[in-house]
């Protein structure tokens, strides 16, 4: 498939990522009429089609903004992956629930994340941490997190886990009939893992913050 990008197209697809990076969110056929400068809602729907026939983008047309870019779409822009910071999580006990918190986009390099699947993956998320139980795993008050909504997880594995009480980042430990979250700090207990009551919402890929 002829995958050459006009400059009309190149156009709309920076309005898409930069309102996305700004605003969390994909922009409204007005918002984009605005940024093309152009009178008619037909001229966003046809570029939007060549658009998606190159895979440069992909639709919902079940949601008004269900628009994002591909992976084929940042490589165009000469830009990197962007990830939602959906808020804070505790590295002490529990704190409020990230998916609470308004989210901000960032920006993470392509050759950071693990495997192609995961750089092309909405299962990706960057939270920012609170507090000091983690530090013996280098993780410190302050840092980003990069974090894969994994469905499997194993004992040792550094994951965000959730109770009524909130989020908080743990590694997860499964020996003999015990699964309880260990703190890496001795200064804080461990946190028994009572089956329907502790959720994961996902592991640990890497710390942002340690990467020079």
């Amino acid at each position: 498939m002829e995958k050459v990008i006009t400059t009309r197209q190149k156009e709309l697809l920076k309005i898409i990522y930069e309102y996305i990076k700004s605003f969390g969110y994909p922009p409204s056929f007005e918002e984009m009429r605005q940024g093309l400068k152009v009178s008619s809602n037909q001229s966003v729907i046809d570029l939007l089609q060549k658009l998606e026939e190159k895979k440069a983008i992909k639709r919902d047309e079940g949601s008004a903004r269900g628009l994002g870019l591909t992976f084929f779409g940042f490589q165009i822009l000469g830009k990197q992956k962007l990830v939602p910071i959906v808020g804070t999580a505790a590295a002490c006990v529990y704190i409020e629930s990230f998916e609470e918190v308004d989210f901000k986009w960032v920006e993470v390099p392509t050759g950071l994340v693990p495997n192609e699947s995961l750089q092309q993956s909405k299962e990706v998320f960057v939270i920012r941490v609170s507090g000091d139980s983690m530090v013996n795993a280098f993780i410190d008050d302050g840092d980003t997190l990069l974090v894969n909504r994994a469905k499997e997880f194993k004992s040792g594995d550094i994951v965000v886990a959730r109770n009524n009480d909130g989020t908080t980042v743990k590694r997860f430990i499964a020996e003999g009939g015990k699964r309880y979250l260990k703190p890496e700090n001795p200064a804080y207990n461990i946190i028994p893992i009572i089956p329907g009551e502790v959720f994961f919402d996902g592991k640990v890929i890497m710390n942002l913050s340690k990467i020079r």
